[in-house]
């Protein structure tokens, strides 16, 4: 007992002091991050290929190339989305703005209101607290923004899969001890194992997703359908709000563009139904036990992940808090930490 005090005492001093690292040099340990993750997604796709009977007797680095390939043609599919998708909505930007005014003033009338509202008294009322150069500058340094840390994390994982396979030896080297080092081989193996397969498959039901939801978005005539298809693609990273995120952005343009409350209701009802259905069956079922996460756990993860590095923190948390549970197993100190984090109370 007495040593259990100072113990804790020491722990809850040290994750303290972690969280306000990990704030405090967002800037650098974030893109790292991302990097790793994208180096998982690559290593796993070239161990799918490897798992397709026609591909397996591709050489490695054709199999890695190919992987390379796809990441890369994901990556720029994303940034042309993003550059393109921001010009058309400032060409539309004024019919936006009409049919806006259009709903206010509908509304206004199903009210009683007397005063019908107009372009005039709306920038009188609100607009002008808004400058709107500014936005539009703000919205051009963001894009570029999301480009350099594109590039900056494509970099970094370029290097990590580059140094693959000198890091084998590296382990090797870390202790004098064989015990110790088949131990630091078997943690890492299994971190390689579970979220290698969590992210690949993960990625797998997201581009479901969003081939799905493309077909839907075009199929009702939405604007900007690929943009918002990638959108609830990326979305779907983050458990449990994330699909609600990515179905409400397209919803908010659908009542601009329809301006009916049945073909909207419609409309979101379409868009529910492959959330529902990858997000219940499908992806449990390729899934399977890769992670062993408890759900409150995970709830808890995505809001101190996110409240430290927003989006990306939440689309991060998932990863980073199955590699704990796997860390925390291998010691004696720290397996009842992972007992509790676990999904059942068993750690393998």
């Amino acid at each position: 007992m007495r040593d259990s005090l100072p113990r804790l005492f020491y722990g809850v001093g040290l994750a303290l002091m972690a969280g306000w690292i990990l704030v405090l040099a967002r800037p650098i340990i974030l893109p790292v991050m991302a990097s790793i993750v994208v180096a998982y997604v690559v290593l796993g796709m070239v161990e799918l290929v490897e798992r397709i009977p026609g591909l397996r007797r591709l050489p490695a680095a054709l199999r890695y190339g190919l992987a390379v390939a796809a990441c890369l043609a994901g990556v720029a599919l994303i940034l042309w989305l993003i550059v393109t998708n921001f010009g058309q909505v400032a060409t539309l930007m004024p019919r936006y703005q009409e049919q806006l005014l259009a709903m206010i003033q509908r509304g206004a009338i199903g009210l009683g209101i007397d005063d019908e509202p107009n372009w005039e008294t709306l920038r009188r009322d609100v607009l002008q607290h808004i400058n709107m150069q500014r936005v539009v500058l703000a919205s051009a340094a963001s894009v570029a923004s999301i480009v350099g840390s594109f590039t900056v994390v494509l970099i970094y994982a370029g290097f990590l899969l580059a140094e693959k396979g000198a890091f084998a030896n590296k382990i090797a080297l870390l202790s004098d001890e064989p015990a110790k080092v088949a131990q630091i081989q078997a943690l890492i193996r299994d971190i390689n194992s579970r979220i290698g397969t969590y992210l690949v498959m993960k990625t797998l039901v997201n581009i479901m997703l969003g081939v799905s939801s493309y077909a839907i978005l075009r199929g009702f005539g939405i604007e900007f359908a690929a943009f918002w298809a990638l959108l609830i693609g990326l979305f779907n990273y983050v458990p449990y709000f994330g699909g609600i995120v990515g179905v409400a952005l397209p919803t908010l343009l659908a009542i601009l563009q329809f301006g009916d409350f049945w073909q909207v209701f419609v409309f979101v009802l379409a868009m529910c139904v492959p959330q529902v259905a990858l997000g219940n069956f499908i992806e449990p079922w390729l899934m399977g036990k890769s992670l062993n996460l408890s759900p409150f756990v995970i709830l808890v993860g995505l809001v101190s992940w996110m409240s430290m590095w927003g989006i990306a923190g939440a689309i991060l948390s998932v990863p980073i808090m199955a590699i704990l549970v796997i860390i925390f197993s291998e010691f004696e100190s720290t397996r009842p930490i992972a007992v509790l984090l676990s999904k059942k109370g068993e750690i393998e």
